[in-house]
C-alpha cells in the first residue's frame, strides 16, 4: 500500500494529528510565552467556525496550531495538501515543478509556487555539526554554472561567453559520510574561496579538486591537496578523482534544466537546499522516503517565508 494512502494525507484532523507528532514530540508548547504545562486542546467544531489543531494556553490565555512558528504559518490551503507536496518533493528524485503541483493539488500555480519555496526553506539547512573531512576523510570540492545572472553582462557581448555571465555554485562532498553541501558565490577568485573551503572543512582533510586555478594553493590549509587533470583527460588516478562531487551535479542540474528550468539568483541558495537535503538523507545514506518527508517537516520549526519577501519567478 502506497505511503500517500495514509490519513494524514487526505484528512485535515489526521493531518494536524501527524505534524503535532513530529513538532511536539516532547508535547505541545505555547509559541506565545513558551508554557508547556496548562495547554488545553479544542476539539474542532465546523458550526461554531472552531479550525482543525486549535490549542490554547491557560498561562497566557493566547490560541494557538501546531502551525505557529513554523513554515506553514499562516498557510491559506489545507494541511493535508501541504503535507502530499512535502512528501513529494521529498521522494523525487529531481524536484516537482509548482506547475505539477498546481495541478496535482488543485490550487493555484502563485500558491503552488509559494507552497514550494516554503518546503525548500524547511529543508535548508546551512548549519555544520561536523566539518567534511574531519580524521583526515576525503572531501572533494568543485563548482558548477547554472542560469544567467542577468547584472553580469560581460562587456561588449550581448550573450556572453563562458561562465562569467552564470550563477555560480560552490559543492563539497564527504565520502566518508556521504554528504554534501552547496553554497551560492559571487567569485571563483582563490581569495573568495579558501576562507569558505576553510570554514567547512577539517584541517586533517584530503582536499580532491580538478585542475582550476582557484584550488592551487589549498594544501597550504588542509592536510593534503591532490587534483586530477581534465583538460589533459584525466578523470581519475587511484582515490584522485572527482567523480562522487559531478555525480551530485548531474542530479542537480538534471533537476534545475529538467523540472524547474528557470531561477532567479535570489533563489537559487534554496533549490541547492533542496537538492542538498535530498542526497544527505537518500536511500544509500539508509534514509527512506517516509524518513526524509519526516525530517523535512522536523525542519520546518523555527522558520518563516513571507510571500512579499519573493515574488513569482521560477518553477
Amino acid at each position: 500500500m502506497s505511503i500517500l494512502s495514509k490519513p494524514y494525507f487526505h484528512d485535515e484532523a489526521a493531518a494536524f494529528e501527524y505534524l503535532e507528532s513530529v513538532v511536539w514530540a516532547d508535547g505541545p508548547a505555547c509559541p506565545h510565552c513558551g508554557g508547556v504545562d496548562r495547554i488545553k486542546k479544542i476539539p474542532a467544531n465546523p458550526e461554531k467556525r472552531v479550525r482543525h489543531g486549535l490549542h490554547r494556553c491557560n498561562d497566557c490565555k493566547k490560541q494557538f496550531t501546531v502551525k505557529i512558528g513554523t513554515v506553514f504559518e499562516h498557510m491559506r490551503i489545507p494541511l493535508h495538501k501541504a503535507l502530499q507536496a512535502v512528501y513529494l518533493m521529498c521522494a523525487s528524485k529531481k524536484g516537482v515543478s509548482a506547475h505539477q503541483l498546481h495541478r496535482i493539488l488543485e490550487v493555484t500555480y502563485k500558491t503552488a509556487w509559494f507552497l514550494t519555496h516554503r518546503i525548500r526553506e524547511a529543508m535548508r539547512s546551512g548549519d555544520l555539526d561536523v566539518p567534511f573531512g574531519s580524521g583526515g576523510g576525503v572531501v572533494e570540492v568543485d563548482e558548477t554554472f547554472i542560469g544567467v545572472d542577468r547584472t553580469k553582462k560581460p562587456k561588449g557581448s550581448k550573450k556572453g561567453r563562458g561562465y562569467a555571465h552564470k550563477h555560480k555554485v560552490l559543492s563539497l562532498v564527504d565520502r566518508q559520510t556521504g554528504r554534501a553541501k552547496s553554497m551560492v558565490v559571487d567569485s571563483l577568485k582563490a581569495a573568495d574561496l579558501t576562507p569558505i573551503l576553510e570554514a567547512n572543512i577539517a584541517r586533517e582533510a584530503r582536499v580532491m579538486t580538478d585542475e582550476a586555478g582557484q584550488y592551487r594553493y589549498l594544501n597550504r590549509s588542509f592536510a593534503e591537496h591532490d587534483f586530477v587533470s581534465h583538460g589533459a583527460g584525466e578523470y581519475g588516478r587511484g582515490e584522485v578523482h572527482t567523480n562522487t562531487i559531478e555525480g551530485y551535479f548531474s542530479i542537480f542540474k538534471r533537476g534545475m534544466k529538467g523540472v524547474y528550468q528557470h531561477c532567479g539568483k535570489k533563489h537559487l541558495h534554496r533549490y541547492a537546499g533542496e537538492f542538498e537535503f535530498r542526497y544527505n538523507h537518500r536511500v544509500a545514506n539508509g534514509v527512506a522516503d517516509a524518513e526524509r518527508f519526516a525530517l523535512a517537516l522536523s525542519g520546518s520549526r523555527g522558520k518563516r517565508l513571507k510571500y512579499r519577501d519573493s515574488s513569482v519567478g521560477s518553477a
